[in-house]
């Protein structure tokens, strides 16, 4: 549109030149159905343009950035020096004193053999580092990922009675959590992962910490007989009919001892951070002194429940044992899903979460390929369900540690471990991995983020309280079920009651703004202003025509009662309305007719772009009239009231 036709057009509207002028609201050019298509797909997987760095690249240039793609070791590897090593190296060896024994705990959390917590923290890590983009995060079996995959596995399969299939069935899900995970990756889907609120979060992993909590007691008690059910109320039934029976004692002063000591650690570490090692190396020192002790004075022989044999050596291969066909495929396919996504997204909070800390980005699609190829390459080496660990990323990070390294390090001493120190865990108490998870999973109850979450968003608050309680008093699957259903339901919510307001001029500015926000701020007489919040869909199209009309039905009835001036002009703020359909236009459409009958214009201000694209394409634009679209607010203002406040 030519300036001339602006100026035109707009000059129309006035009959005098003391009259401001007012530019006429721009019609953006039409666009090729493809064009629009692939710019919609563009932005949607492509938002953050991962192909930019490729253009204008030779091919052998193209194929070296192509490789560091997949394998960021290779960009980041070249700037490696021995003064990062140093780093790392202690980063590596801090948190492999603290996997260790967490891996022969979080192994039990998910029915399996110890040695399979540890098989989980040799091979993922190694090609986590390989693939993946976070310097901090520290890869291996997490509480609530394992009690999840126990809880899931054993309602189908009994852990004991039928050993063989259980594993079978594990393998087959951790291979499908890989493949969701990569699947979400490669397909750039990663946004899928963020309909889980971060409330719903907070809320299913402190539910989750208390639940895991509860289930070791069976160890930190002595407990032989136990409850299969996870909600507090089965376990607190079980623990005090075995009261009835006794506990059995040396194992409560084991356990309930060595829980003191790990807590006085972590408090000391947290309160002062020269000491971060002491949290970290806690564990390994109660695994050691409390498998020396009950070694010398043989109390397993007293009742108390030890960890007995763990099979050395290195992870044997699994690939013929995942089911690919069978009744269990399905089941394992189910699990995998839910396990895969609850751990993406766990990995994905913690990998941003130290990103920022440290001032680097994090490609999240990148990541979910990360993980997802380590969990493939995983289930075909005897590991299960692997994701990033909070407590030992949070280690890897005060321990210094400056690149993916430190995971190789801390899976070499795995490794070691496997090959030889297996055999000197026999002795190792139970009540001692129970004491060690306890400690390690209380971290996942966070009263600050609750308390935060009542201060901003009461609705978040209920989403947060209903994943806790669900977990808490039914199962982790329906709290977890929970948390998606409150979230989607918030969602839902919010597109299909969206907020809107009326308002009024802010004394000696040019501004309108909500009244509720500034009390001070004025009506127009004879003009009532309304601001839609929201996209104009089929979902909230009646919902916005309907409160649009109450409002005017309101401020009338405000009128009458005052004697002032009737309606003559409803104004709609349209800049927060980045879209609208043919539901929406429909609705516009209606609200227009219903005005009209009672003798009131339809004013609208400041459409964007596709709106007013789309409002032509309807010719809704002559039905109201170009002369009634404005680009600002005070643009109709000027041009409708009779009188206007200084």
């Amino acid at each position: 549109m030519s300036n001339a036709g602006i100026v035109n057009a707009a000059s129309s509207r006035w009959p005098s030149d003391n009259i401001p002028y007012v530019h006429k609201v721009g019609l953006p050019p039409k666009k090729k159905l493809l064009t629009e298509i692939s710019s919609t797909l563009k932005e949607t997987f492509l938002h953050d343009d991962p192909l930019r760095g490729f253009k204008d690249q030779p091919v052998s240039r193209k194929l070296v950035l192509g490789i560091q793609a997949v394998f960021p070791i290779f960009d980041w590897g070249r700037q490696y020096t021995l003064a990062k090593f140093r780093g790392d190296l202690i980063a590596g060896l801090t948190i492999a004193s603290l996997c260790i024994p967490q891996d022969i705990g979080y192994a039990k959390l998910a029915n399996l053999d110890p040695q399979y917590g540890l098989y989980s923290s040799f091979v993922p890590p190694l090609i986590y580092a390989f693939m993946g983009s976070s310097r901090d995060i520290a890869i291996g079996p997490v509480a609530v990922v394992s009690l999840l995959l126990g809880t899931l596995l054993q309602k189908e399969l009994d852990w004991k009675e039928q050993k063989a299939e259980y594993e079978r069935l594990a393998f087959t899900a951790t291979f499908f959590a890989g493949i969701t995970q990569f699947a979400l990756g490669f397909f750039r889907l990663g946004f899928l992962v963020d309909f889980l609120s971060h409330a719903a979060i907070v809320g299913f992993m402190a539910g989750a910490a208390i639940t895991i909590s509860l289930q070791q007691l069976k160890g930190l008690l002595g407990i032989k007989v136990f409850t299969k059910d996870t909600d507090i109320v089965s376990v607190m039934k079980s623990v005090f009919r075995a009261a009835q029976h006794g506990w059995n004692w040396q194992t409560i002063v084991i356990g309930v001892s060595f829980l003191v000591f790990l807590l006085v650690a972590k408090y000391i570490g947290k309160k002062n951070k020269k000491y971060f090692w002491l949290p970290a190396i806690g564990p390994l020192i109660s695994v050691v002194i409390s498998t020396f002790c009950v070694y010398i004075t043989r109390a397993n022989n007293d009742g108390v429940a030890i960890v007995n044999h763990i099979e050395k050596g290195i992870n044997p291969s699994s690939v013929d044992k995942i089911y690919f066909s069978g009744d269990f495929l399905i089941k394992g396919i189910q699990i995998g899903v839910v396990s895969g996504i609850v751990a993406l997204t766990e990995a994905i909070a913690i990998g941003r979460t130290f990103a920022t800390m440290k001032d680097y980005h994090i490609d999240g699609n990148k990541e979910m390929i990360a993980l997802g190829s380590m969990n493939i390459v995983g289930s075909m080496a005897s590991c299960y369900v692997a994701t990033g660990s909070f407590s030992r990323s949070a280690v890897n990070f005060m321990a210094g540690c400056n690149s993916a390294v430190s995971n190789i390090v801390m899976s070499m001493v795995v490794l070691l471990t496997l090959l030889i120190i297996t055999p000197l865990f026999k002795y190792t108490p139970n009540a001692i991995l129970a004491s060690i998870i306890i400690s390690a999973v209380l971290g996942l109850i966070d009263f600050e983020a609750m308390i935060l979450i009542w201060k901003i968003d009461k609705s978040d608050f209920v989403a947060c309280m209903g994943a806790f309680f669900g977990v808490v008093f039914v199962s982790v699957e329906i709290g977890l079920l929970i948390a998606v259903a409150i979230s989607f339901a918030k969602i839902l919510l919010q597109v299909t009651r969206p907020r809107t307001a009326v308002l009024g001029k802010v004394p000696r500015t040019s501004l309108y703004r909500n009244i509720e926000q500034y009390p001070e701020a004025t009506r127009v007489p004879g003009i009532l202003i309304v601001r839609i919040d929201s996209a104009i869909y089929f979902s909230n199209s009646n919902y916005i025509r309907e409160r649009i009309l109450r409002w005017l039905t309101d401020e009338e009835e405000q009128l009458n009662k005052n004697n002032q001036p009737k309606i003559q002009y409803l104004v709609v703020e349209m800049s927060p309305v980045t879209d609208v359909d043919t539901s929406g236009i429909h609705s516009l459409e209606e609200l227009y007719k219903t005005l009209k009958k009672r003798e009131i214009q339809l004013v609208l201000a400041n459409p964007g772009t596709v709106v007013m694209d789309k409002i032509h394409a309807s010719s809704f634009a002559n039905l109201i009239g170009d002369e009634n679209i404005f680009l600002t607010v005070g643009d109709a203002v000027v041009t409708f009231a009779p009188k206007l406040e200084p």
